[in-house]
């Protein structure tokens, strides 16, 4: 191939120095014919190959190759050909080349068959539209390295985004996560895009058509906005969140931080989002928190009451107090009479509820373990106040030594000093009750009292129960006497009949 030098001086000998092409070719050493293309060649000279490279180890088998990469169209999605097994069969089939190369080859037939797709940019009313994604981030949670869901909502004008986690993506996980994100932006977008997730989409349809989720259906109608299904595998249509799920987690949660709790991970998650408002979206004209100070006045307002974000369900009471939940068995009181009670599952606590009341009878930490007994001990204390041969052995006070704070423990062994073994259980048990009705603090102060005066007793830590409100300091601000000057000096100086007789008047008058 001819160099870019020897190009440019054949054109400029020709054209500048008006050479004849015999000459040039004379005094360069190149063919006239040569000469006679680099003179009439208006761009540098490029190498062109006349025959494709031999493929001397692929040969016939890139046409196998090309059938296998077509026929993966008719196959189910989990149970199409993959490189490897392409590899392994042409292989079978006398292949004695390198899987590299067997990669290589299928990269190209594929970008033959998918040429990239081309996109419309688009634009975005201010508090129009938002989109709505799930992610997944490692955390170390409670000391244990723990997998997270995270759900993300992005306004698309401004491209303000929130983001909160949850252990799972369960429906009221997906309630939840819209209602914390209508809180933080202070109103609704117009209409929301989603994914054909399960949370919100029950069956998929023909065309456009979808079969949705009742609760999803009453999550909406609570706020009032629409919305709007990507196709199946279009994740580039809702491409503003999908790219900001990837982003929350390589910022806000890598590498995995600690949090003691969910709560602190979702406030430092929220604090996060604040500070994002400061970064400018390239190609955006003003920095996030300017646009969202745009789109905020457009966005809907929230509705006087939020959405409850549970999911509701009918469940029975076993002989041992408990109800089943998913796989998790939960307590609820033993001196309860009904036995048909009613659950609401929320994203981070259970409530049971008994017919016609209102108020819930057991509240627990949700469990998304596998076969665990969430238990309240006080649901069993009526039970073992019959039964109080049974306290060393109930399950629901297993380990309390060690969890309680310790004037439980030395109050447990000063009633074995006092009492017979089956009195000293009925008198704990006795002292246990007064936890129905009184605050754990308060209860601990009064032991703590009851064993420093020693009265190790029923009694005892009753009556110092009672005396708890008198322990604390209540705050008595001075009063204001700017209006009555002639009591500006009462209590400081000794007193005399004569200011009683000025401080009647002052009422009187």
């Amino acid at each position: 191939m001819v160099s870019m030098t020897t190009w440019e001086q054949a054109r400029q000998m020709y054209h500048n120095e008006e050479k004849s092409i015999r000459q040039i070719a004379r005094e360069t050493g190149h063919a006239r014919k040569t000469i006679e293309k680099l003179v009439k060649q208006l761009e540098p000279p490029a190498y062109k190959r006349k025959h494709p490279y031999p493929m001397k180890k692929m040969g016939v088998y890139r046409h196998r190759l090309e059938e296998m990469v077509a026929e993966n169209k008719t196959l189910p999605k989990k149970q199409r050909w993959t490189t490897p097994r392409m590899f392994e069969q042409l292989v079978s089939e006398g292949y004695e080349g390198a899987e590299s190369t067997v990669r290589h080859h299928v990269a190209d037939i594929r970008k033959e068959q998918h040429p990239p797709a081309s996109y419309i940019p688009l634009v975005y009313e201010a508090g129009h539209d938002a989109q709505v994604d799930w992610g997944e981030a490692v955390v170390i949670l409670d000391g244990e390295e723990m997998k997270v869901q995270t759900f993300h909502m992005t306004l698309s004008y401004s491209r303000c985004h929130f983001m909160i986690a949850f252990p799972s993506q369960k429906q009221e996980c997906f309630a939840a996560g819209h209602v914390a994100a209508f809180d933080f932006f202070g109103g609704i977008p117009s209409r929301i895009s989603y994914d054909n997730l399960k949370t919100a989409v029950k069956e998929l349809l023909v065309g456009k058509e979808r079969v949705e989720q009742q609760r999803f259906v009453a999550l909406r109608s609570h706020y009032l906005f629409q919305s709007h299904y990507c196709a199946p595998a279009a994740g580039h249509e809702k491409g503003i969140v999908e790219g900001m799920v990837g982003f929350g987690r390589r910022r806000f949660l890598s590498p995995p931080p600690e949090f003691a709790s969910f709560e602190e991970l979702n406030r430092y998650l929220v604090d996060k989002c604040r500070a994002d408002m400061n970064r400018q979206v390239h190609g955006q004209p003003k920095r996030i928190g300017e646009m969202f100070a745009e789109e905020k006045a457009q966005l809907k307002p929230l509705p006087i009451h939020a959405f409850e974000c549970c999911r509701v369900t009918p469940v029975n009471r076993n002989r041992y107090s408990q109800v089943r939940l998913e796989t998790n068995n939960y307590s609820v009181p033993t001196d309860l009479a009904a036995k048909q009670l009613t659950a609401k599952l929320f994203p981070f606590e259970v409530k049971i509820y008994a017919p016609t009341q209102t108020e819930p009878v057991a509240i627990h930490r949700r469990s998304y373990g596998q076969n665990e007994m969430v238990c309240d001990w006080l649901h069993y204390l009526p039970l073992l106040k019959k039964r109080p041969h049974a306290l060393p052995y109930a399950r629901p006070l297993a380990g309390w030594r060690e969890a309680w704070p310790a004037v439980f423990g030395q109050l447990y062994d000063e009633l074995g000093r006092l009492y017979p073994t089956r009195e000293q259980y009925k008198s704990f048990i006795d002292i246990l009750y007064l936890r129905q009705s009184i605050p754990a603090k308060q209860l601990e102060w009064g032991i703590e009292r009851a064993l420093e005066h020693h009265v190790p007793h029923l009694e005892g830590v009753s009556y110092w129960v009672r005396r708890y409100a008198e322990a604390e300091p209540v705050p008595i601000s001075p009063a204001d006497l700017s209006q009555l000057p002639r009591l500006a000096q009462v209590g400081t100086t000794t007193a005399t009949p004569t200011i009683y007789d000025q401080l009647c008047m002052e009422v009187t008058g």
